[in-house]
């Protein structure tokens, strides 16, 4: 299923840049040190988001922290609907970090 949700997005005349990654390889970088993840959200998912670093599921006590400096985060969550006017924003927010866990 996922090969051919690839090969739906090569043949498509503008190109989406994203990685996929299995959740085991978050869950194994998380392992080895504090996962400090920067969010980026767009839609209602983001609201869903701040809830879960709010006191009643503290994320902070699984050692994780939302981080602004892209410079600081190892994973950019993007949380919602990229459009084509977001997607210059989403660009350079990418950019701005030289190498986010392959997400």
């Amino acid at each position: 299923p996922i090969k051919r949700l690839l090969d739906t997005y090569k043949k498509a005349p503008t190109k989406a840049e994203f990685i996929v990654t299995k959740l085991d390889d978050i869950l194994n970088h998380a392992r080895a040190g504090s996962l400090y993840p920067l969010t980026f959200g767009t839609a209602c998912c983001a609201i869903e988001m701040m809830l879960y670093a709010a006191p009643r599921y503290d994320m902070d006590s699984f050692g994780m922290v939302f981080r602004s400096p892209p410079r600081q985060a190892d994973v950019l969550i993007v949380a919602g609907t990229i459009t084509n006017k977001m997607a210059p924003a989403l660009r350079h927010v990418s950019n701005s970090r030289t190498a986010f866990l392959d997400i």
